[in-house]
């Protein structure tokens, strides 16, 4: 019985996890940045084969909910949160390429 309850929290956990992230046909809006919107488009990321979990863990963005970590340019162009993979390499470099993200 332990193990069905256990399981049942468990499947809970993961379906409202999911539900948090940016589906393959949906985007989230970030208004902000003076340099203007940037808009994150789940399809694009899908369509990449990029996964939820690899953006979404302790060390990039640990919760699924605009607005719980502060994403900075700094950070992209050394590396971190978006520019773990917006380095030229796997996807186009994120200091050459403003206007591909921010839209005025």
């Amino acid at each position: 019985m332990k193990k069905v309850v256990l399981l049942i929290v468990v499947s809970l956990f993961l379906v409202s996890g999911a539900a948090l992230a940016v589906p393959s046909g949906k985007t989230l809006d970030f208004t902000k940045s003076p340099m203007g919107k940037v808009t994150f488009s789940g399809k694009i990321h899908a369509d990449a084969g990029v996964k939820c979990m690899e953006c979404h863990n302790p060390e990039t963005f640990p919760k699924m909910k605009q607005g719980t970590v502060e994403i900075k340019m700094a950070k992209i162009y050394a590396g971190e949160q978006c520019g773990k993979c917006h380095n030229g390499k796997r996807a186009f470099e994120a200091k050459k390429n403003c206007n591909k993200c921010h839209k005025r």
